[in-house]
């Protein structure tokens, strides 16, 4: 049986897909994006988050810590992170959970006993269950077991992606998968390298390849200005995805914040923004045009 890093399960999720689903956060991302509202998704290992703010001071964490990594200072509590095995003591005591731990294994059953908990939701809203991440194509294996599970139990799919994937796995996953949930960060390769970490043709071939098999998917773009807002960037978005032989044709624009800031802070690094801002109506309204003038349906949200 496989298992795989979990970061976070959210119940009652209604922005993740059709209906009222759950959602599962694998940990684990190729892509290193500077506006990650969730960068604690990105390391594929297990890790501590601190809020120096709900910190009342209590050394009980200090005194359960097996290697002594751990001391209360001015500042908070402070962990020497050349002695801490991330072990997660410290959290299971915190009495106003200002120590967190990012990161659990599930294996496919523990996921499939929570994911059924919640089919009485599903059944009224016609919702379902949601992969997201990180990136769940990082753990297919753990992946590929528990779509095949709830497919078993006729439990709606979809998985949440940025499609940075060998193509194997993308239609191995296609063939389980009832919808993707597509992330389109920036089509000029250069520029997503600059925001993301990497290329993006792997990722241009992977839209092409799920459009080309018949695959449901919506693409979703992180709509940020200083980086994908512009007319040009849209036009060149809307003129690919127009070509490609989609049938839903359908876009959601997500305008950018800086959620992923406060989150750095608990992780101790650093948020590295810089001349990004939130898009304006008229910008959103102009993008939402072009993609008319092609052929596809754009909406806020999502």
């Amino acid at each position: 049986m496989s298992k795989a890093l979990i970061f976070d399960i959210k119940r009652y999720a209604i922005n993740d897909g059709p209906g009222i689903r759950v959602t599962i956060f694998y940990k684990g991302c190729p892509l290193s994006c500077v506006w990650c509202h969730n960068p604690e998704s990105i390391s594929p290992y297990a890790q501590k988050m601190y809020t120096e703010s709900k910190c009342i001071g209590s050394v009980k964490c200090v005194e359960i810590c097996p290697e002594s990594a751990l001391k209360l200072t001015r500042q908070g509590i402070v962990t020497d992170i050349e002695k801490c095995t991330l072990c997660g003591k410290c959290a299971m005591v915190c009495p106003t959970k200002a120590i967190e731990m990012s990161g659990k294994v599930y294996s496919s059953d523990e996921l499939m006993k929570i994911i059924e908990r919640e089919t009485i939701f599903f059944d009224h809203s016609e919702g379902g269950v949601t992969f997201s991440g990180g990136e769940p194509l990082m753990h297919y294996k753990s992946l590929i077991e528990i779509l095949d599970k709830c497919a078993e139990k006729d439990i709606h799919r979809v998985v949440d992606t940025t499609l940075f994937a060998k193509s194997e796995v993308v239609l191995e996953v296609a063939k389980r998968t009832n919808l993707f949930l597509v992330d389109f960060k920036a089509f000029e390769s250069e520029v997503h390298r600059k925001y993301t970490g990497v290329n993006n043709e792997l990722i241009l071939k992977n839209i092409q390849l799920l459009a080309e098999n018949n695959a449901d998917f919506i693409i979703r773009v992180p709509f940020i200005k200083g980086v994908n807002a512009d007319e040009e960037t849209i036009e060149r978005m809307a003129d690919f995805l127009s070509t490609i032989p989609w049938k839903r044709k359908e876009v959601n624009l997500l305008p950018y914040h800086d959620v992923g800031k406060h989150k750095h802070t608990k992780l101790g690094s650093e948020y590295l923004v810089e001349n990004m801002e939130i898009p304006s109506e008229d910008e959103l309204a102009r993008a939402q045009e072009i993609f008319t003038e092609y052929g596809i349906s754009a909406s806020v949200g999502g």
